[in-house]
């Protein structure tokens, strides 16, 4: 379930700010008697209408809303997160350059490390930055329709926005880069061209077919989401980009397969020379399998770290059990934890979960996907 912006009253704020603080002491013991905590934060609501974290509090809450995340599978390690705290920053210029940062420090030389990096919150009259973009690295989409769209189709609404702005797009492949979008306090939104040293590509090949390299499929190895709000105890931080590492599903299953991605099923069944005909010959399921075994195989050849959906499965139910024994429960979206291939195949297929929100969350707040799309960019 999301949880859609909302104006937070003083009351509210302050109420939210108790329960986490509770938690952060609960769970952080070292800290000690949380009342005088408590007290500072109720005098500082009442003297500015907000208060501020500190950063031990701002590091152990975005830890928290990971694994608060019902739709992520990856939260056993929610506790390696890396916060990067940037909260001095509002200007869509130095935003920028610290979300291109980002991207280096989390590729790792292509260990990939879960990282986050928190910039100005929302204050009093007066909202933080923005990210516009969906994620730090997207593909362009050049074209009116996905059948006939060069390059991500899902991208197309906000590449036709950035080409009006300005930008003289990249060379008309299907994997070019588009610029970061960035909002900064009192300003208008802005694009930055993505620096290609902070951007890791895999180049895609089969393990059994050689001539896969002619098409020049690749994807990037980091996926940074970029335009979802963190809120810790009634604080909102709406630029909050944040990454862990990739399922392969999430590229071989839907980047590149969905017909309104990249929708390479049937080339990629011709290539093996399956029978399109019918459905019945199950072409698109021999494809799919196929082309997950090729991401898969491609980020290991080339050392980038992935993960395969029936390993994730298990640290999935390994991570509910572990947290169980804490005493927390861990809310899912079973439409989201269950992978888009052999989805039986996996123990996550065969129980229920309890999707109720979090108070400590990362989520998708008003006009988020509209901004993602470019509109009312021009």
């Amino acid at each position: 379930m999301e949880i859609l912006q909302q104006r937070s009253t003083v009351t509210e704020v302050a109420e939210a700010a108790e329960e986490f603080i509770r938690l952060f002491h609960r769970e952080n013991p070292e800290a000690g008697d949380p009342r005088p905590r408590l007290a500072a934060v109720r005098d500082e609501l009442a003297d500015t209408g907000t208060y501020r974290h500190t950063p031990q509090e701002l590091a152990h809450g975005a830890r928290v809303a990971w694994r608060n995340s019902n739709r992520c599978i990856g939260r056993l390690y929610w506790n390696s997160l890396r916060v990067r705290d940037r909260r001095e920053l509002t200007d869509a210029d130095e935003i920028a350059a610290e979300c291109f940062e980002h991207l280096r420090e989390a590729t790792n030389g292509g260990r990939v490390r879960p990282t986050i990096t928190v910039f100005a919150p929302d204050a009093p009259e007066r909202p933080g930055p923005l990210i516009w973009s969906e994620q730090l690295v997207r593909y362009a989409g050049y074209g009116d329709h996905p059948s006939v769209t060069v390059g991500d189709a899902r991208n197309a609404p906000l590449t036709r926005a950035l080409l009006d702005l300005g930008w003289t797009g990249g060379a008309g492949s299907p994997f070019d880069l588009l610029p970061l979008v960035v909002q900064g306090v009192d300003d208008k939104p802005r694009w930055f061209d993505t620096p290609p040293d902070a951007v890791l590509e895999v180049p895609i090949e089969h393990p059994d077919e050689p001539g896969w390299a002619d098409w020049g499929l690749r994807w990037h190895a980091v996926p940074a989401i970029s335009n979802m709000c963190l809120e810790i105890g009634g604080i909102h931080y709406p630029a909050a980009p944040f990454n862990g590492w990739y399922m392969g599903t999430e590229i071989g299953a839907r980047n590149l397969a969905d017909t309104d991605r990249y929708n390479l099923l049937p080339a990629v069944a011709r290539r093996l020379g399956l029978d399109l005909s019918s459905d019945r010959s199950l072409w698109k399921d021999r494809a799919l399998v196929e082309l997950n075994r090729a991401v898969l195989h491609s980020f290991d050849r080339a050392g980038v770290t992935i993960a395969d959906h029936h390993t994730e499965s298990r640290r999935f139910l390994a991570h509910m059990e572990r947290e169980e024994r804490k005493g927390r429960e861990v809310g899912a979206d079973w439409s989201w934890i269950v992978p888009p291939i052999s989805g039986s195949a996996t123990p996550v297929f065969h129980r229920t979960y309890d999707d109720s929100p979090s108070s400590t969350v990362y989520v998708h707040h008003d006009g988020a996907r509209e901004r993602a799309q470019g509109r009312d960019l021009v």
